[in-house]
């Protein structure tokens, strides 16, 4: 673990100097990168340095009580080494979590999709308390949102409403919430006081955005071949026509129009990126499709992952046996002990596995 450390803060130390890099500065978006890679490793250097710090005095207190005749300095020594031992432990199992390797899409923006599932209105209407719920919660985050679509039910609440988030960790936060929401409780619209179980969807998928197309030389196979069809005596005799294929997708991009080798190279390389880009963005789109599949489930009552008891004033998540008594509160957008109790579940799964 220490060799992994040592790595890790040897890295931070070349972005550190990198910040400071004129060249670096000048370019916006390399300079934007190498400081979000900053961030990302500083609570792990700050920890490693704490946890150096606490074998250091773990070795004093060794070395003294090793040499040390002294019937007083001797018990200093020894509630030093208590004080250190109790310490460790806590700080050992921190960095092994901040060494669990982290999805990459945890620190992109979110798009949060609720549907109101099986219930009829009441379903629209508990759609529209979810969305007052995480709505209150973005708040206290200081995140910003804005509703893009919405289909508003007859009695009130959400058919559909889809809202984007932006900030800082947000998908990472929010990725647990994707499943139907149930609740039960008398609905507005009972008019004999029963208690009805209902259903909403939660979809949070990534905001996938579309990133610059880096094509590098060696990706690319160059041809050249003359040119066929009208155009003269030059284009039938000069090998100005350009072939190109981005060896890692497979895609071609030819050029012929151009009298010269050069334009048509400038050409076919032009077309060759807004083919890439098409693919990225068919990639994008057909990953979030199969996401939104996978997460939102049928809207059922029995495919729950959180059920909302109010006549019990309870609260549960049967992913992980987590109940509140204190539903009032999370509907109005207290939720973030929830999450936080869903990610150290991950991390827990994650921890078995990893190699720290």
């Amino acid at each position: 673990m220490l060799d992994k450390l040592a790595a890790i803060k040897e890295r931070y130390m070349r972005l550190e100097e990198q910040l400071s890099d004129p060249e670096i500065m000048q370019d916006m978006s390399r300079y934007k990168k190498v400081n979000k890679d900053y961030k990302k490793l500083e609570p792990v250097v700050k920890a490693y340095d704490e946890y150096l710090m606490l074998l250091a005095r773990q070795e004093e207190a060794k070395e003294l009580l090793s040499t040390e005749k002294d019937e007083d300095m001797i018990e200093m020594a020894e509630m030093e080494l208590d004080e250190v031992k109790e310490a460790m432990t806590p700080m050992e199992e921190k960095i092994k979590f901040l060494l669990i390797p982290k999805d990459p899409e945890d620190d992109k923006n979110a798009v949060m999709e609720i549907r109101s599932g099986t219930g009829g209105d009441e379903a629209s209407i508990f759609a529209g308390d979810l969305l007052r719920m995480y709505t209150r919660f973005f708040d206290t985050k200081k995140w910003k949102y804005s509703i893009v679509s919405e289909n508003e039910g007859s009695a009130g609440g959400y058919n559909r409403v889809e809202i984007e988030i932006a900030g800082e960790d947000i998908y990472g936060q929010l990725k647990f919430e994707s499943g139907a929401h149930r609740v039960q409780r008398v609905p507005k619209t009972e008019s004999q006081g029963r208690v009805h179980t209902s259903a909403a969807t939660v979809v949070v998928m990534p905001q996938l955005e579309m990133e610059d197309v880096n094509i590098t030389k060696v990706d690319l196979k160059i041809d050249t071949y003359r040119a066929s069809g009208a155009g003269g005596q030059h284009v039938n005799k000069t090998e100005s026509a350009v072939r190109i294929t981005h060896l890692p997708t497979g895609l071609v991009s030819e050029s012929q129009d151009g009298r010269s080798q050069t334009k048509n190279r400038e050409t076919a390389l032009q077309r060759l990126y807004v083919k890439i880009m098409d693919k990225q963005r068919e990639d994008h789109n057909n990953k979030v499709a199969s996401a939104r599949k996978s997460l939102v489930g049928t809207g059922d009552r029995s495919g729950k992952i959180r059920t909302y008891n109010y006549p019990q004033n309870r609260v549960t998540d049967h992913r992980i046996n987590y109940t509140s008594h204190n539903l009032p509160a999370i509907m109005d957008g207290d939720v973030q002990d929830i999450l936080d109790a869903l990610l150290m579940a991950e991390n827990a799964e994650k921890l078995k596995g990893a190699d720290v």
